[in-house]
């Protein structure tokens, strides 16, 4: 058993780990997304504790706000959809990405190859299921051929690129800062403002819970050594109050009061405010503030991480999702009834993308180290020192 809190495990087993453990914590919060830890307590007679059915029952078809969409049984949502398009960009370049690389390869992915997809209950073109904010890629990128890197501008400020930013993580395991300049810029397709500084910091804190010896502590740490504005802020308040609770039940109103300065959605979460989620400086999505808070009350362990997340309510499928990369990476056992319930129900092979994802890092070091081994021999030439070897 793999010691909580403590990053532990080869490559492959980190890579395996966060992949499968965001797929899981996000089909865990999937039915109960959008809602307050009391109704979430009142609909199933007290907190989630794995795998439940819709929030409506048999009524999923046609219960709004959440038809026609199947959350729930063990179906993962948009989040698990778009790491796993993300990957297979990896996959295709074998390279570090960039903003062109969403427009050139990401965007026909969601547009022209049906796929199968567990909340439709039916084979559909990825982008017939993602949100607005994801449509956003392929109105801005595909008809309005806008540059790459400036696309997320005008888009709602929100979690949707943070939310699949875990594969930069793990291209740049144990390089915090690759993977924070990375993400910036594949994220800037998509998003702007604090949603791009938040999938920056994402996929900064999987690559730091990628670094032997790891721990929550020090992956929250390598966020703030990098996070910029709201995003820092956010971060620093909510882990200040995270620390002080062992136990997800205690923290779940301190987490939320934490972070409620900075999130501009309001207290009810599906009304948002006039002002909700508009540029600005001084703000934070909400999403990953509260995951990290989660990895420090858990203590890294898994289960208790990705429960917290999904009892918090509200965005839980995005916040379970991130908690579940961060845990998974840090080496806490993902359990495997879990796993194999949210493969079987969603027609997944959740080990696949991983294999794949370990296979293409290795490509992208070896790319790497070339690339500096022949800047140190140009520097040397320059400079007249030798090479460091």
């Amino acid at each position: 058993m793999t010691p909580k809190g403590e990053g532990t495990g080869t490559l492959d087993e980190r890579i395996g780990g966060a992949l499968v453990g965001a797929a899981v914590g996000d089909a865990l919060g999937g039915p109960v997304e959008g809602y307050s830890p009391e109704q979430i307590t009142e609909r199933h007679g007290g907190r989630v504790h794995g795998v439940v059915g819709p929030w409506n029952g048999d009524a999923w078809p046609t219960a709004r706000p959440i038809a026609p969409y199947h959350k729930g049984d063990g179906h993962v949502t948009d989040d698990t959809l778009m790491t796993h398009a993300l990957v297979r960009v990896y996959a295709r370049v074998r390279d570090h990405l960039d903003a062109y690389a969403v427009a050139e390869h990401l965007v026909p992915d969601l547009m022209t190859t049906p796929r199968w997809i567990p909340e439709l209950e039916a084979e559909a073109l990825p982008l017939q299921r993602i949100f607005l904010a994801e449509k956003w890629l392929v109105a801005r990128l595909h008809y309005g051929h806008v540059d790459p890197r400036e696309a997320g501008n005008g888009n709602i400020v929100n979690c949707g690129a943070a939310m699949y930013m875990a594969p930069v993580g793990l291209v740049n395991a144990a390089n915090p800062a690759g993977a924070y300049a990375e993400a910036l810029d594949v994220a800037g397709a998509h998003q702007s403002s604090y949603g791009r500084e938040s999938a920056g910091v994402f996929a900064a804190a999987v690559a730091a819970a990628c670094s032997p010896g790891a721990t929550p502590r020090s992956v929250v740490d390598a966020c703030l050594a990098l996070a910029k504005d709201g995003t820092r802020a956010a971060v620093e308040a909510v882990c200040e109050v995270a620390a002080r609770h062992t136990d997800f039940e205690s923290a779940l109103v301190p987490l939320r009061r934490a972070v409620a300065p900075f999130d501009t959605v309001g207290p009810d979460y599906r009304s948002p405010s006039l002002g909700a989620r508009r540029p600005s400086r001084l703000h934070s999505i909400e999403e990953l503030p509260v995951a990290l808070g989660m990895l420090l009350v858990s203590g890294g362990d898994f289960r208790h991480a990705v429960l917290g997340s999904v009892n918090y309510g509200r965005d839980c499928d995005s916040i379970a999702t991130m908690a579940g990369a961060l845990a998974g990476a840090l080496g806490s056992e993902v359990p495997h009834d879990w796993a194999k319930t949210v493969a079987e129900s969603s027609r997944l092979d959740l080990d696949a993308p991983a294999r794949t994802l370990a296979e293409v890092t290795r490509e992208i070091f070896g790319r790497d180290l070339r690339r500096r081994r022949a800047h140190e021999a140009a520097y040397a030439a320059l400079t007249g020192t030798p090479c460091s070897g």
